[in-house]
């Protein structure tokens, strides 16, 4: 760490502000313009980027022109955690011009590496920095002299690109993985739609398509169907469970108090908060517990989010629980409730905040293939949703990863290895 300094970004970097606007004024030159959005949503900006068309004069693009190595930082946002954002051009990008909220940071190679750099301008002590020092009530934004003397943790060029080479590894792994979890979702809808019109075949196959095949097809309240479905409303095929009249008092009993931002996947058994309430509390308001294997779904505000009971549970005011009958699988419905927001959007009631009543919730159509094709379909859904997971797992456990090295490379916590030298 001896060898490391703290030096003042203005010493090892042209900063530029930009006054590049995104308009196009007769006369000046055609340009691609990278802006706000595309720095604060990317860690790189590569060539693959969709850049907005505009135009500037010669002085402009000659100042403010974008070149492989340059770092980018937003200097002006509606909130203080959203200036400061650092992003590194890793491409020669044609015609590309800094635009307006943006400074635009060349470094001096023979100091700093660039990719080094824009991780150090994105560590959490110089983000608090930039974050205590932005001004502003409705907008925020960052002075010229508060990034230019911008304290910056400076290690030996070699092992500023030995990190550097490390944390764009990791970087690379992360896009990797998010990538495969993005195509996974793609197909996961499709395959959704398949199966919620089409439906298997006792062989396991999709059936084939109703333009293939019209005879095995009827129409129905939910659109055209397979033959061997029938449809039915959630008051139909299931039991309602609504909350009682008043919120019971949470003591810390056996039962977990759940309420809507507790619906974040495909079961639901505690409370993200730790609320929960006893038997006698429970009777005290009124109220009834929601069984396990019952399906919960949101009836206020964003509708369709829908999840299975891992528990015996207590729902909140939010929600409304269904027992399902021997018809109908969960899981089948759960996933049902999910593509029917925009039947639950045509339902609601709105006052200050839109809701479904019991009425409405029970009034639901949901197609019914037989119960073992419904167990089928799921099995498929969960699957993929099962690969999705995994792929989750792994992001997660590189961005931890990489949160930690962060800290550890960035600080000189932990010297990293060269391979040509002893440093």
């Amino acid at each position: 760490m001896s060898e490391w300094a703290n030096i003042a970004l203005a010493d090892i970097a042209d900063i530029r502000f930009s006054n590049v606007d995104k308009k196009t004024i007769h006369g000046e030159v055609p340009v691609r313009l990278c802006n706000y959005m595309d720095v604060y949503g990317n860690d790189y900006i590569t060539a693959n980027l969709q850049f907005m068309e505009a135009s500037a004069t010669h002085a402009e693009i000659e100042r403010f022109r974008v070149e492989c190595g340059d770092v980018i930082v937003t200097k002006d946002s509606e909130t203080p955690d959203g200036i400061g954002i650092p992003s590194i051009v890793v491409d020669k990008i044609a015609n590309l011009v800094c635009g307006y909220h943006l400074a635009l940071i060349k470094p001096h190679r023979e100091k700093v590496d660039s990719v080094y750099l824009a991780k150090q301008l994105s560590s959490r002590p110089i983000a608090a920095r930039f974050a205590q020092l932005a001004n502003g009530s409705t907008r925020y934004g960052l002075s010229s002299s508060a990034i230019a003397l911008t304290s910056v943790p400076l290690a030996p060029l070699a092992q500023q690109r030995r990190i550097a080479e490390i944390l764009s590894t990791l970087d690379e792994a992360i896009a990797q993985t998010e990538a495969l979890i993005a195509k996974h979702q793609q197909i996961k809808a499709g395959l959704m739609h398949d199966l919620f019109t089409r439906g298997v075949t006792p062989d396991g196959h999709l059936r084939p398509t109703r333009e293939q095949a019209p005879d095995l097809y009827k129409e129905s309240p939910l659109g055209w169907i397979p033959k061997e479905w029938d449809t039915a409303t959630t008051g139909e095929l299931c039991t309602s469970i609504v909350p009682g009249r008043n919120k019971p008092a949470l003591d810390g009993g056996m039962f977990p108090w759940i309420t809507i931002t507790d619906l974040n996947g495909t079961r639901v058994a505690e409370s993200r908060a730790g609320l929960s309430l006893s038997a006698s509390a429970l009777k005290i308001a009124a109220g009834r517990t929601v069984p396990a294997r019952s399906v919960i779904m949101s009836c206020v505000g964003e509708f369709g989010i829908a999840a299975i009971a891992g528990c015996e549970l207590v729902i909140n005011q939010q929600l409304h629980g269904f027992v399902t009958s021997e018809q109908i699988y969960p899981e089948w419905l759960m996933h049902s409730l999910r593509l029917q927001r925009s039947f639950m959007e045509r339902i609601a009631t709105q006052t200050t905040i839109k809701y479904i009543n019991k009425a409405g919730c029970e009034s639901i159509p949901v197609a019914v293939p037989p119960i073992e094709e419904q167990q089928v379909i799921v099995g498929r859904i969960e699957s993929i949703e099962n690969i999705e997971n995994s792929e989750s797992q792994i992001a997660l456990k590189l961005r931890s990863q990489k949160h930690g090295l962060m800290h550890d490379l960035l600080t000189g916590r932990v010297r990293v290895k060269l391979a040509s030298t002893s440093q």
